[in-house]
This record gives structure tokens, sequence and C-alpha cells, in this order.
């Protein structure tokens, strides 16, 4: 029996080791979502971007982590990354990628119908039908890890920088 001052955090369970099997199925469907958006032409920095915008609205701190490493590798610049929750609100993202990044959103909070129908409608200007379905399977996926870390309290671990690098 856990004593009731421990640390809550460290009385969950990690369900990604605790039923590993039913966590390999998750990281297969993501295998097979990363082919599904290189064959519609979605290149890794705007997957990157979704699984980062997806992650900040789930408020999943190790996503976040790992997709922000992730993105600096695919090239992304660390401006665009510090101005993402803000999208809207800069000049910085092209058409296509506003269009992914508000269906991402949209298919993360699926219960605001309005903004859904207008982020739909905005997509289908610019994207064409296999990008539309990448996008949403990208954002169901990162959606399905944000809540596997969120709720297993995954921590995030102090990254070594060495003076000087901008390593991550």
């Amino acid at each position: 029996m856990s004593h009731p001052t421990a640390d809550p955090a460290s009385r969950r369970v990690f369900i990604d080791k605790q039923s590993p099997k039913a966590y390999r199925a998750l990281v297969e469907t993501a295998d097979a979502v990363r082919a599904v958006a290189d064959e519609a032409g979605l290149d890794r920095r705007s997957v990157e971007l979704i699984n980062l915008r997806v992650s900040q609205l789930n408020g999943c701190a190790f996503c976040l982590d790992v997709h922000t490493k992730a993105a600096l590798r695919a090239g992304e610049t660390t401006q665009r990354l510090g101005v993402l929750a803000a999208w809207r609100d800069t000049e910085l993202f092209t058409e296509r990628e506003r269009a992914a990044l508000g269906l991402a959103e949209a298919t993360t909070e699926p219960a605001n119908a309005v903004a859904q129908e207008s982020a739909y409608e905005t997509a289908r200007q610019v994207l064409d039908d296999d990008e539309i379905s990448a996008v949403i399977w990208v954002a169901i996926t990162i959606n399905a890890f944000n809540r596997v870390s969120v709720l297993s309290k995954h921590h995030v671990r102090r990254a070594s920088l060495i003076p000087g690098s901008s390593r991550v």
C-alpha cells in the first residue's frame, strides 16, 4: 500500500510498460502512419509541427521534448518552434502548414464542430485527399501517444548540454 504523502506520479502505472503488446501495436500504427505521410508527400518538418502542436494542446511535456528534438533534426528553426502555439498570429508558416495545423487542432478537439468545419474547409482548399488523410492520421496517432505519456506521467529528463553547443 502506498503512503498517502507519496508523490502521486510515483503511483502511476506506465501503461506502455505494463501492457507492452498494446504499446507495440501503437508503435506499429505510428510506423504505418509515417509511411502514409511520406507517400502523401508530407515532409518530416510538417509531421513534427503537427506532433508538436497537438502535444501543446494536450499538455504532454514528454512528447514536446521528443518532438522538439525531432523537429530540429528535420531542419525546423527555433524561431518557428518558439511561435508554434501562436501560429495563426504569424506569417512564418506556409498556407499548407497552416491548413495542416488547423486540421490537426480540429482532430485533437473534435467537439468544436464549428472550428472543425472551418479547418476542414481550409484544408480542402490547399491539401489533396491523401494529405488530408495523412494529417488526420498523424494527429490521431500523436494524440494517442500524448495520452499514454500524460496518464503514465512520463518524465522529461534534463538534457546535458555542452557549453557553447546547440545540441538538444
